[in-house]
């Protein structure tokens, strides 16, 4: 069985194909391919692929004709099944909000879709691009099998006392709590460390640093508590996305929208939450980290400050759950920053010897890819740079569910 994966997020499109036995379930797939559209909505939309199904890497930097989420969803289908590739015998996707009502990974139906269409302003950023990617794909493809893979699923263990909000019982009965994020990322954090070792380090963090931002505790493989909320807005400072607010600063915000109608009002501070904040507003420079941490060696004041705000931003986070967990055994570090930006790693843990949490500055210059440890010797926390597998467990899934079908 093989299984197209299409991980979508605000500005990129991450596809793969992956192998999957049906008759040995328990076995992990194999890819064939992996893919990118990053840039898109900007000027320059730009295309990598590599793997076996390939004959040579694949890549351009330009591809003019791909100007929206909508014509990078015609592209990777056509490129994906094109004549000279894997034939396609299911679709997984990850859906970052699946809304109140839908519990479980869970094939795609016409009802599924009602329901995603209904939780689109929880993650305006995220759900708009996959679910038209996933309508694309089901008119094309009616008689293959597709699949969604919630990004909250991983944070349904959460304690109550995690998950509520101290709001009036009418709203939260409308679905309005603490949902988290990144789920799939952290999960194949854990299903690589059990790759590792015969047991999981028993109380951990995981911090996935990328253009969105989130730290999670874990306790015994599952997840109590997580920096992000009811939308993928809250916790860290991110890319464009400022982390946790004072709720009278939104509500500042709206009053701020003289004239506008209630929708016009929404809709701005809506747009300045999700595209004009974070990294960006305080650097004054564009969402790349490479880009502000070279600001910020050349003398950058707004870059030097605004590298201090997200780094305090993750110590904070992790010294919260440190003592919420009674004690750290491992931190991980994943995402696009977490696993390839060192200053990041150790500004963030800088300070915290007499917690015997040390870093290997040699180990942590490393720019290997694979997964590694970066405490010193003499650290009693172990910290790891464990790569963001997200598409191997959206394939997993999808080959579990499809052979539950059969």
């Amino acid at each position: 069985m093989r299984i197209l994966v299409i991980n979508s997020g605000s500005s990129s499109l991450k596809f793969s194909i992956y192998e999957a036995a049906s008759s040995s379930p328990g076995v992990e797939p194999t890819s064939l391919l992996e893919g990118e559209l990053s840039g898109i909505g900007g000027e320059h939309v730009a295309l990598r692929v590599k793997g076996s199904a390939v004959a040579r890497g694949s890549d351009q930097s330009s591809l003019p004709h791909v100007r929206t989420p909508a014509d990078a969803a015609r592209y990777i289908l056509d490129l994906t099944t094109s004549p000279d590739m894997p034939t396609i015998d299911a679709i997984g996707y990850r859906v970052v909000h699946p809304g109140a009502k839908l519990i479980g990974h869970q094939r795609v139906t016409p009802e599924v879709l009602q329901e995603l269409e209904q939780a689109i302003h929880f993650a305006p950023l995220h759900d708009p691009v996959v679910i038209g990617v996933m309508r694309a794909a089901m008119e094309r493809f009616p008689r293959l099998k597709h699949y969604t893979c919630f990004d909250t699923e991983f944070h349904r263990t959460m304690p109550e006392e995690a998950s509520i909000y101290a709001i009036p019982q009418t709203v939260r009965d409308a679905g309005v709590r603490r949902y988290g994020f990144h789920g799939l990322s952290c999960e194949s954090v854990l299903h690589q460390l059990r790759r590792r070792a015969a047991e999981l380090p028993r109380r951990m963090v995981i911090a996935h640093l990328g253009s969105g931002c989130s730290v999670t505790a874990v306790r015994d493989g599952r997840s109590v508590d997580t920096s992000m909320g009811l939308t993928p807005d809250g916790g860290l400072v991110m890319g464009t996305r400022p982390g946790d607010l004072d709720p009278g600063l939104v509500l500042y915000l709206m009053r701020q929208q003289t004239g506008a109608s209630s929708d016009a009002a929404s809709a701005a501070v809506e747009a300045l939450l999700n595209h004009s904040s974070g990294m960006v507003a305080l650097s004054g420079l564009e969402n790349n980290m490479i880009t502000v941490r070279q600001a910020a060696a050349e003398g950058n004041a707004d870059a030097v400050l605004a590298l201090k705000v997200f780094t305090r931003c993750i110590k904070k986070t992790i010294g919260g759950y440190a003592w919420l967990l009674g004690g750290l055994d491992a931190i991980v570090f994943t995402g696009g920053i977490g696993e390839h930006d060192e200053a990041t790693r150790s500004e963030s843990l800088a300070g915290l010897v007499s917690f015997n949490i040390r870093v290997d500055a040699e180990r942590n210059a490393d720019k290997s890819n694979e997964m590694r440890g970066v405490e010193a010797s003499d650290g009693k926390t172990a910290i790891l740079i464990v790569p963001a597998q997200e598409e191997l467990m959206i394939a997993m899934h999808v080959a579990r569910m499809v052979n539950a079908a059969t």
